[in-house]
């Protein structure tokens, strides 16, 4: 009887790739739709069709594997936003298209919202154990200096905006729309998860955070 041949290096590092893909896909839908204390280990295994032992492996517990999460929903966004290349553009466009991302990027990724709301409810203790997340940031804001700087100089904009105050309302305005869109759906009277609604509350921010910034 042959012997079975054994995997080279390389399948096995596919192999490892591929489970923990699965694992931190079905993790993000677990934790975003029932938080880390509702979350089960048997669950997130189930729907990424992976033994649960190899949960245990690549990422040592639940928390573990929350964190990971947290990680890779951070990376997700701030990759995203190092691609939209505002160096090159004029100060007020390049604020339009980063706020435009931003509001793009929640409506396209709902989850993160929910991961958001339940790490809040932890009192962020898992961000603060992380050197990684935290520097992950510090791009961020030096971007949104960058941008108010030569806005400044060019006359466009106020002087004297802190980055990091623009970036909480920047992140404000879009993120409070989506954390409360049912409440917000139910009370008005509004489906503001319709097209025209989000497309709408869209340029309204832009144009909110442009007449403040507005020299």
């Amino acid at each position: 009887m042959a012997q079975q041949a054994r995997k080279r290096p390389n399948d096995v590092l596919r192999d490892s790739e591929w489970t923990k893909a699965q694992l931190l896909d079905a993790a993000r839908l677990e934790f975003s739709e029932k938080g880390l204390s509702g979350a089960r280990v048997n669950d997130i295994a189930a729907r990424a069709s992976v033994n649960k032992q190899m949960l245990y492996y690549y990422f040592g517990d639940k928390e573990g594997l929350y964190c990971a999460v947290l990680n890779h929903a951070y990376e997700g966004i701030r990759a995203r936003e190092n691609e939209l290349d505002l160096a090159a553009l004029a100060p007020v466009a390049a604020m339009e298209r980063f706020i435009g991302f931003t509001f793009d990027y929640l409506t396209e990724n709902r989850y993160f919202v929910a991961l958001l709301n339940d790490e809040n409810i932890h009192k962020a203790r898992h961000i603060l154990d992380s050197e990684h997340l935290q520097g992950l940031h510090e791009r961020l804001q030096e971007t949104i200096g960058d941008i108010l700087t030569r806005g400044e100089r060019e006359g466009v904009f106020r002087p004297n905006v802190d980055p990091i105050d623009l970036y909480i309302s920047i992140a404000s305005l879009c993120y409070f729309y989506y954390s409360n869109i049912h409440t917000l759906s139910a009370i008005f009277g509004r489906d503001l998860s319709d097209r025209s609604a989000t497309h709408h509350r869209r340029q309204h921010v832009i144009d909110f955070v442009g007449a403040y910034l507005e020299k």
